[in-house]
C-alpha cells in the first residue's frame, strides 16, 4: 500500500492509543479521532482532528451518529488505482483514510454485569465502529485497520521500516483479524438477545445455527499421541466449575489426555454432594469412587477399588483436601497425575508437593452442577459436529420400579443408587460392581454385556459378594445375569426395555437377585 498520511482513531479499549499515536505522529501521519479518544490524545498533547471538522456535521444523539458519513466512508472505502473512484472524492473535497484503529464499545463486559437493564446493554452496541472496521477491512489493498492494542508495537515498526507504509500481507492479515473481532462481538449479542427473547421451549430446541465461541487458552505438547498437534480451547461463557476454570495451583503443564481425564474424574464426583466423594480415573473411566463420613476415608476406599488401575491415575474430589487426607494421597505405594478439589489446606498444598516434583493440583472452587444452565455435550466426527444435551438426568428412589419378587433392601436401595451414577460415566458397554457405596469392579467398553460382566467381576477380586450391579442399558439376554449370579450379586439395577425382559426377570427370580428399572438408558460413546 501507498505510504500512510491519515489514521482515524476510535477505541472504546484505549489501552496504548496515546503511544500509538505518537508514534504516528512522528512519522508524520494526520491524526483524526472521535469523541472520549481525541479528548485523551489532546490532553496528552497530539495534535488531533475532531471528526466533526472532516464531515463538517456535529456528533448527535450522544455520539450514536458521528462517523456515519460519506466524509468518512469514501475516503476509507475508495479504491485508489481507480481514478473514477479518486475524481469523485475531488469532486467532494473528500481526503482518504488510511488507517483505521477501531475497536468496539464493551458489550460483553456491560451484560457480564449484576442487575445490566436491557436499555443499558443495547445502548453498548456499537455501530459506527463496526462499520468503519469492515469498510477498511474490505478495501485491505489500500487501507490498514487495527483492532488489537496489542498490534500497535509491531505496526509502529513496521511502519518505520516501511518508511510509512505495509505490505500487502500486513494489511490482509489485519483485515482478517478485523472480521475477526465483528464477527465475535456480533455472537455476543446474538447470545444475549437469545436468552432473553425466545421461551424457555425454544431454549431447549438445538439451534440451527451453532455459533458457540472458543477462545485458546494454551498450545499442547500434543494430543492424544505425540505425532498429534494439540490446543486447550475456552467456551466464551462458563456456567459452571469445569476443568476449564479450574486453577491449576502445581504441577507442570497439563496434556491433552489429562485434561479429558480431569473431566471425567470432576463430572463423576459432581454427581455427589451430601458426602464427601472421591473418583479415581484412568483413560477416562473410573476405576475406583466411593462415599464416606470423610474425605480421608473416601479416598481410601476409592483407591481401593483397583488399586492396580489407579497406578499414574487422576483423583478427584467434592470437598477440600486436608492435610491428613494428602498424606494418606502420597503414600509411597502410590503415584496420581492429577488431583482435582475445590480447595486445599496449605498444610496439604506442602505434603503434595514434596511427595511429587511433577504432580498436577487443580483447585475449582465450590462444585455444583448447574441444572438451569447446562449446555451441550459435543463430538467433532469427520465432516460434521454431533451434539446433544448434556446426560444430567437424576435418579431417585422413587424413580425405581421394583420388577422381581425379591425386595431389595435399604442399603441395597443406596448402593444400587450409588452404581447407577457411577455407570454413567463409563464407557458403554457399561458394568458397575458396588458394595457399601464402593466401587469394587468396573467392566468398561465392552462390545458385550456379558464380558462387561466378567471383567467386572475378575476386577472385583471377590469383594462383589452380596454386592450390586449397575447396567448403562438394558440386558438383551439373561446371560449376564446368570454370569452376575455366580459372581454373588444380589440386587441389579439396569434401564429395562429389553423384548426379553421377561426371561431377564424370570432368570432373577430363579437365582434370588433384587432387581429395578430405572426406565433411562445412560450410554457413553
Amino acid at each position: 500500500m501507498a505510504k500512510i498520511k491519515r489514521a482515524l482513531l476510535s477505541v472504546s479499549n484505549k489501552e496504548g492509543i496515546v503511544e500509538f499515536a505518537r508514534g504516528l505522529v512522528k512519522l508524520g501521519v494526520e491524526v483524526i479521532s472521535t469523541g472520549g479518544t481525541a479528548a485523551l490524545l489532546a490532553d496528552a498533547g497530539i495534535q488531533v482532528t475532531e471528526i466533526s471538522q472532516v464531515t463538517n456535521f456535529p456528533e448527535m444523539m450522544d455520539g450514536r451518529v458521528k462517523t456515519l458519513h460519506p466524509a468518512v466512508h469514501a475516503g476509507i472505502l475508495a479504491v485508489r488505482s481507480n481514478e473514477k473512484h479518486l475524481t469523485e472524492l475531488d469532486d467532494q473535497k473528500i481526503k482518504t483514510i488510511d488507517l483505521v484503529v477501531c475497536n468496539l464499545y464493551p458489550f460483553a463486559e456491560t451484560v457480564a454485569k449484576e442487575n445490566v437493564t436491557l436499555a443499558e446493554a443495547i445502548e453498548n452496541i456499537d455501530i459506527g465502529g463496526p462499520t468503519m472496521i469492515r469498510s477498511a477491512a474490505k478495501n485491505n489493498q489500500d487501507v490498514a485497520v487495527v483492532v488489537d492494542p496489542a498490534d500497535y508495537k509491531n505496526i509502529l515498526a513496521e511502519l518505520q521500516a516501511g518508511q510509512g507504509s505495509l505490505t500487502e500481507t500486513a494489511t490482509l492479515r489485519l483485515a482478517y483479524k478485523a472480521f475477526q473481532h465483528t464477527a465475535e462481538y456480533d455472537q455476543r449479542i446474538e447470545h444475549y438477545l437469545a436468552d432473553i427473547v425466545l421461551t424457555e421451549s425454544e431454549k431447549l430446541e438445538l439451534p440451527a445455527t451453532l455459533l458457540d465461541r472458543y477462545d485458546k487458552k494454551m498450545d499442547l505438547r500434543y494430543g492424544e499421541n505425540p505425532h498429534q498437534k494439540a490446543a486447550f480451547y475456552l467456551e466464551s461463557e462458563s456456567n459452571e466449575p469445569s476443568i476449564a476454570t479450574a486453577e491449576q495451583l502445581y504441577g507442570k503443564a497439563l496434556s491433552y489426555n489429562n485434561i479429558n481425564d480431569s473431566n471425567g474424574a470432576l463430572e463423576l464426583v459432581k454427581e455427589f454432594t451430601e458426602r464427601p466423594a472421591v473418583a479415581v480415573t484412568k483413560h477416562a473411566n473410573p476405576c475406583g469412587m466411593a462415599v464416606a463420613d470423610t474425605v480421608k476415608e473416601a479416598f481410601r476406599r476409592a483407591h481401593l477399588g483397583d488399586p492396580l488401575s489407579a497406578y499414574g491415575s487422576i483423583v478427584a474430589f467434592n470437598r477440600e483436601v486436608g492435610a491428613a487426607t494428602a498424606k494418606e494421597v502420597a503414600t509411597e505405594d502410590k503415584f496420581v497425575e492429577v488431583i482435582i478439589a475445590p480447595d486445599y489446606t496449605a498444610e496439604a498444598l506442602k505434603i503434595l508437593e514434596e511427595r511429587w516434583q511433577n504432580i498436577r493440583i487443580l483447585k475449582t472452587g465450590e462444585i455444583y452442577i448447574n441444572y438451569d444452565k447446562p449446555g451441550y455435550s459435543m463430538k467433532k466426527v469427520t465432516g460434521g459436529l454431533l451434539v446433544q444435551e448434556r446426560d444430567l438426568a437424576v435418579t431417585t428412589a422413587a424413580d425405581l420400579e421394583v420388577v422381581t419378587e425379591q425386595q431389595p433392601t435399604e442399603a441395597q436401595l443406596k448402593d444400587l443408587l450409588f452404581a447407577w451414577k457411577v455407570v454413567k460415566h463409563v464407557k458403554s458397554n457399561a458394568i458397575v460392581m458396588a458394595k457399601d457405596e464402593m466401587i469394587v469392579g468396573v467392566g468398561a467398553g465392552q462390545m458385550s454385556r456379558v464380558d462387561a460382566m466378567i471383567i467386572a467381576g475378575r476386577k472385583a477380586e471377590q469383594r462383589q459378594q452380596g454386592g450390586v450391579v449397575a447396567s448403562d442399558a438394558f440386558f438383551p439376554f439373561p446371560d449376564a445375569i446368570e454370569k452376575a449370579a455366580e459372581l454373588g450379586i444380589k440386587a441389579v439395577i439396569q434401564p429395562g426395555g429389553s423384548i426379553r425382559d421377561e426371561k431377564v426377570i424370570a432368570a432373577c427370580n430363579d437365582l434370588g437377585i433384587a432387581m429395578v428399572f430405572t426406565g433411562k438408558r445412560h450410554f457413553r460413546h
